[in-house]
């Protein structure tokens, strides 16, 4: 990865884990021996609201924040979220987007079409079915941790990188089933 660096955009709704992803992510790449980087907002998490974090990773990264159309990949914890943020994704970003759908605050009813929007704005969408995710994991709280595991499979970062970081961020008592549940999303992918 000499000079290049690499261009995360992680979104998805308050208490889905995208901080934790986030955290994860960059401290797998600091176990990697690369810089990073990264830049959250999370004001509005408590009531349900958009939360997105920057991840830039490489030899040298010098800002936290992805301009728009930088992201190489979009990481998308809720399907509307992955629409929403798609402005920062060139037609050459991996995307991968969970299809958690979670109603905007007011919103009785999920607009229909954002799958298949989503399929006609971006070539390369993963779309991951998160109740297929849930039934293979010990904890659906995990999810966010399976989709690291999809995310893996398309950024250059070891596995023992990522195995460092989940050890050093998730308490003792649920690494296994969260390097379970990565395990999972690498195979699903």
């Amino acid at each position: 990865m000499a000079d290049e660096s690499t261009n995360v955009l992680m979104v998805g709704v308050g208490g889905q884990g995208i901080i934790m992803a986030s955290n994860i992510l960059t401290k797998a790449a600091m176990h990697a021996g690369l810089d990073a980087k990264k830049s959250e907002i999370h004001g509005m998490s408590q009531r349900g609201g958009s939360v997105f974090s920057h991840v830039r990773f490489g030899e040298t990264i010098h800002s936290p924040t992805i301009s728009h159309g930088e992201a190489d990949v979009l990481f998308s914890l809720e399907l509307m979220e992955t629409l929403r943020w798609l402005e920062y994704a060139r037609r050459d970003t991996t995307i991968i987007a969970s299809e958690q759908r979670i109603n905007p605050a007011e919103v009785k009813e999920y607009p229909e079409g954002v799958r298949e929007e989503l399929e006609k704005q971006a070539p390369n969408v993963i779309f991951v079915d998160p109740k297929a995710l849930k039934s293979h994991i010990e904890n659906s709280k995990f999810a966010n941790v399976a989709l690291l595991g999809v995310l893996s499979t398309r950024v250059n970062l070891a596995e023992d990188a990522w195995r460092a970081a989940i050890e050093e961020l998730i308490p003792d008592e649920f690494v296994e089933g969260n390097w379970n549940a990565f395990q999972f999303g690498r195979q699903y992918a």
